[in-house]
């Protein structure tokens, strides 16, 4: 007899599409607990640039993965699939419902998929790559990638090095591209029982939102944050300084632009970057796309989202 597959609810969209609110509601009324899929809130001492929910914003719900790395470490989607399961059995330890909710769709497709992740020795080819990235930059780097594997050239960030360098490593070694590999990881039968919310609005609403966003943690001081975090030992090829609110900054304070450019910079790489998230989600499984614009209220969606889960049988 098969075991029977655990519930999952996933709560998931573009930057600044306003998950967490909903997040909230969503876990008072399923009696859930938060897993974060966001590839930067699980650093410690990074709150503004990361818009990171506050500890008294909670409203007594535990969060996993939030604030419990040093910004000195690597985080990495083998990482967040460690942690994530562990922090699901403990959720379901205590008779709660775990709910997924962030940004990083590759981090959420490895947990609800279990996908596999076999780590490799470094190679010389990898060697050969790094030396490549120093000498010529990540835009050089990236390009190459577009001449052998075309999706992962558009999924991964030219400023994401290491998965870059992953993904021509992988081609280099087997022939075939890394996003074929995926694909096929992607059809794996799913071990939970499952609900994928994805949350989304009119692009121009969006992008509104994702500006004024901008324009607050500079109000609220995502400069001295920077500053903070590069006094504290964090350098700019660390993976917390490749995320985007931190790079663009310590490109200014290191005057290579001034600080007008860094935010036009900055609010145009988070445009594309939420253009980006959607194109991935849009293409996963199984997915229920929630257009805010369709709905009169937060509360209407929220009644939607649970007849969904009522449907799948992870509500009664």
């Amino acid at each position: 007899m098969l075991p029977e597959k655990k519930p999952l609810i996933i709560l998931t969209g573009p930057t600044a599409a306003g998950k967490t609110e909903l997040s909230l509601k969503l876990a008072e009324a399923v009696n859930g607990e938060m897993i974060s899929a966001d590839s930067m809130q699980v650093y410690r001492y990074m709150n503004i640039g990361t818009a990171k929910i506050r500890p008294e914003k909670m409203r007594g719900i535990r969060h996993y993965l939030i604030d419990v790395l040093d910004p000195r470490e690597e985080f990495n989607v083998v990482r967040f699939q460690q942690m994530a399961k562990q922090a699901a059995e403990e959720i379901y330890a205590r008779g709660r419902l775990p709910i997924v909710v962030g940004g990083t769709g590759f981090y959420i497709q490895a947990l609800l998929y279990d996908i596999s992740f076999e780590e490799e020795a470094p190679s010389p080819y990898r060697e050969e790559l790094t030396d490549y990235y120093r000498q010529h930059g990540a835009k050089a780097l990236h390009d190459r990638l577009l001449a052998v594997d075309p999706v992962s050239y558009e999924q991964i960030h030219a400023n994401n090095v290491k998965r870059v360098i992953r993904a021509l490593e992988f081609y280099h070694e087997n022939g075939y591209p890394i996003s074929k590999h995926n694909e096929e990881q992607r059809k794996k039968e799913s071990p939970f029982t499952f609900c994928y919310f994805v949350l989304t609005d009119d692009r121009k609403t969006l992008y509104d939102r994702i500006e004024k966003r901008i324009d607050r943690m500079l109000e609220e001081g995502l400069a001295d944050e920077v500053k903070w975090l590069l006094d504290y030992g964090c350098t700019r090829d660390m993976v917390s300084m490749q995320g985007l609110g931190y790079k663009e900054i310590i490109a200014w304070l290191s005057h290579e632009c001034t600080k007008e450019e860094a935010v036009e910079i900055l609010k145009r790489d988070t445009r594309h970057f939420a253009k980006r998230q959607l194109t991935w989600f849009r293409r996963e499984r199984n997915v229920v796309l929630i257009d805010k614009s369709g709905f009169s209220s937060e509360n209407e969606i929220l009644d939607t989202m649970l007849d969904h889960c009522r449907q799948k049988g992870i509500l009664s």
